[in-house]
């Protein structure tokens, strides 16, 4: 699977581990929900870590079509709440 952070890249992890990535997005989601950005920004952080050290970095002049989209680690809560505003399962589907 492909994964773009916005403003960052893309980076290819295997189904394995985009799994590990589901209670990472669980803190994501309930951040948003209470409205609390400090929250947010460090939920953000531990997720992007993950992707970054699970995956590969896919190389810039290679482009690729991503399988998903992620905001980049100082994304607002009102930013984040438009990217799960068209999604009933987060920013990563389970």
């Amino acid at each position: 699977m492909i994964v773009r952070i916005l403003t960052e890249g893309q980076w290819e992890l295997s189904d394995d581990a985009v799994r590990t990535l589901s209670p990472l997005d669980d803190e994501v989601e309930k951040a948003v929900r209470t409205g609390d950005q400090t929250e947010l920004t460090e939920a953000l952080h531990t997720l992007l870590k993950q992707v970054r050290s699970a995956g590969r970095p896919v190389p810039d002049e290679e482009l690729l079509d991503s399988d998903l989209i992620l905001p980049g680690a100082d994304a607002t809560l009102e930013e984040v709440q438009e990217l799960l505003s068209g999604s009933e399962e987060g920013l990563v589907p389970n």
